[in-house]
């Protein structure tokens, strides 16, 4: 793919999707190919996750995980490339410590609370002021980013996305069962429509794209057009 041209300011460019779907990797494509940073949103709740259990905070106490993100001293640093953004909580990286299976196993929780979300809601959008980034979570084009400069939403069938995150676990090393993953994916999915503060759903002027016959180069191509379009038009 052809490098685009970078605007002055930068656009925001907002994915979201549901879970597997490879809103990570292909926004990271795409950030990389304009220059821009990257940032999964999620890893910021799995970032909080993590602290609570690590000081023993119930992650069913909403207030308690409300005042623990609201005390915590947050910082966003780009890794080696300039790329990826990553959570950094009380002067430490935490990017290990977030792939802990007890982290997934209680994010959810976490990320259901009200408080938490209206405090790292502040923080994305903070990150988000100068542009020149792309932000992928399962609110940003509907609650973060509504204004978003590009608004996409990334869909893929159930059996793609359990066959994906199977064979990622599988060259990784890792043991993966596909049906087990297969039922994992669709509790998750059930989890984010379902959620009573700031559920998954698609915002009415997203560009949808269903990768489930794609590659991930085929959809990261396909939203770089969009931007080599408007930026046309904008000359």
């Amino acid at each position: 793919m052809k490098r685009a041209p970078k605007s002055k300011r930068g656009y925001v460019i907002a994915i979201d999707g549901p879970a597997g779907v490879g809103k990570s990797t292909i926004g990271t494509l795409v950030a990389k190919e304009l220059g821009y940073r990257f940032i999964n949103t999620g890893e910021m709740y799995r970032a909080l996750t993590w602290k609570a259990l690590e000081d023993g905070v119930d992650t069913r106490d909403g207030g308690a995980l409300t005042r623990l993100a609201e005390r915590l001293s947050w910082d966003f640093k780009a890794n080696e490339d300039g790329v990826i953004i990553r959570t950094v909580i009380d002067g430490r990286p935490v990017t290990t410590q977030i792939r802990e299976e007890r982290v997934g196993m209680n994010s959810s929780l976490v990320a259901g609370v009200p408080g938490v979300r209206r405090k790292l809601r502040s923080l994305q959008r903070k990150l988000g002021q100068q542009g020149s980034i792309v932000m992928e979570g399962r609110d940003i084009t509907t609650v973060v980013f509504p204004d978003a400069d590009f608004k996409v939403y990334l869909d893929a069938s159930i059996e793609e996305r359990a066959r994906r995150r199977t064979k990622q676990l599988r060259a990784g090393g890792k043991k993966a069962d596909l049906g087990k993953i297969r039922e994992s994916i669709i509790q998750r999915d059930m989890q984010d429509l379902q959620r009573r503060i700031n559920p998954l759903r698609q915002a009415e002027d997203a560009v949808v794209i269903d990768s489930t016959r794609l590659t991930m180069l085929d959809v990261a191509g396909r939203i770089l057009g969009l931007i080599r379009e408007r930026e046309r038009a904008d000359k």
